[in-house]
């Protein structure tokens, strides 16, 4: 399957967990069973051999759900554990380098805010999706700048590659993202603050099999 053919559905970001990583694979595991294809390994500490050790045994077990492992912001790790990608950041040169360093089969992301021009920008750079948002109050990032959903069908229109929605997005409110545009909706507190994760990724999957796009 064509790498871009993979990046639909529920993208999952970790958070740091209360009883560490094993509470934190535990619920990562139960985000998999729930239909998760995209998870993003985000860990800002600077121990780099706890980060190496926790993104491998993440990437085996995303590998065992058929699902892809994305590392936040560090490439070398990416590289380092064969990862399927890496998520960097906005500028043009971030992404030539994660390329550069990763191959043609890597997924290299980017964050692009409410900015399509940012979007188009990384594109051509040779990002293989681009990330919108938050479009709803988010508990993770709460002063994070605010996106249209307009900007998801603009998007759309424009752009050869896949579109992620983030920011607050709940089963309540993700089915209009879809609706607008949204390949992928990306989600942390909705999915690991949820109390049953797994029954929580299953409604988030569920949106994806009955929301219809709008012709472009």
């Amino acid at each position: 399957m064509h790498k871009q053919a993979r990046l639909k559905g529920l993208y999952a970001i970790t958070q740091p967990h209360p009883d560490g990583f094993d509470g934190l694979l535990q619920q990562v595991a139960q985000a998999l069973i729930g239909g998760t294809r995209v998870l993003q390994y985000r860990d800002k500490q600077p121990d780099a051999a706890r980060r190496k050790a926790q993104a491998t045994a993440l990437l085996a077990l995303c590998h065992a759900h058929d699902a892809l492992l994305i590392i936040n912001d560090d490439t070398a790790l990416a590289q380092a554990i064969g990862a399927d990608g890496v998520h960097v950041g906005r500028e043009d040169d971030d992404i030539a380098a994660a390329r550069a360093a990763l191959g043609p089969e890597a997924i290299i992301g980017t964050s692009c805010y409410n900015r399509l021009a940012l979007a188009s920008a990384a594109q051509q750079a040779g990002a293989d999706y681009v990330a919108f948002g938050r479009f709803f109050p988010s508990l993770t990032k709460p002063d994070a700048v605010q996106a249209d959903i307009a900007l998801l069908g603009e998007a759309k229109r424009s752009l050869r590659i896949p579109v992620v929605a983030i920011g607050g997005i709940t089963p309540e409110n993700g089915a209009t993202l879809i609706q607008a545009g949204a390949d992928m909706l990306a989600v942390i507190n909705g999915i690991f603050g949820a109390p049953d994760i797994a029954a929580r990724c299953r409604r988030f999957r569920q949106l994806f099999n009955t929301s219809e796009r709008p012709p472009s």
